[in-house]
């Protein structure tokens, strides 16, 4: 698939049919906004007062947590992933393989929009390597280095 073909935004019903394998409460992207194949991607998250996670941490005070703020991130460069390379087969995964040089910056709660982008710097047979950040209003909440990897589902 070729940039030509892609419209944007491109909205998270279209992601979890064909490019992401996650379902609520799970999914941590709205939409993707840009996207060059094989280079980068730009997606939103729009943080709400209703996720669940917010019940939990820190109810008197609701802040994203810093691991589901990289993992909507990886999900970012899976998207990414996915339209660049071909989507997965049946018995096949794309996985959140590591994490590197992880900052959190500013604290992210309910009403920010979280704009997600993440940069390929590295791909090495299934293993792709990108640079991740996170801004709310440009201001940066949080960077990493993030790994994605391209598996094979155990039999179960």
């Amino acid at each position: 698939m070729d940039n030509n073909n892609l419209s944007f935004p491109i909205g998270v019903v279209e992601l979890m049919k064909y490019h992401m394998p996650h379902k609520f409460p799970f999914v941590l992207i709205d939409k993707i906004i840009e996207m060059e194949l094989g280079v980068k991607v730009k997606a939103v998250k729009n943080v709400t007062i209703n996720e669940p996670f917010f019940t939990g941490h820190f109810p008197d005070y609701p802040i994203m947590p810093g691991v589901l703020i990289t993992e909507a991130l990886a999900q970012a460069a899976g998207v990414l992933t996915s339209y660049s390379f071909g989507p997965r087969g049946a018995n096949e995964i794309y996985v959140f393989a590591g994490l590197d040089r992880v900052r959190f910056k500013k604290q992210v709660v309910p009403g920010d929009v979280l704009t997600l982008e993440a940069t390929l710097i590295k791909k090495i047979k299934n293993v792709l390597k990108f640079e991740a950040t996170a801004t709310v209003d440009g201001v940066v909440a949080a960077e990493a280095i993030i790994l994605i990897a391209k598996g094979d589902l155990p039999n179960v």
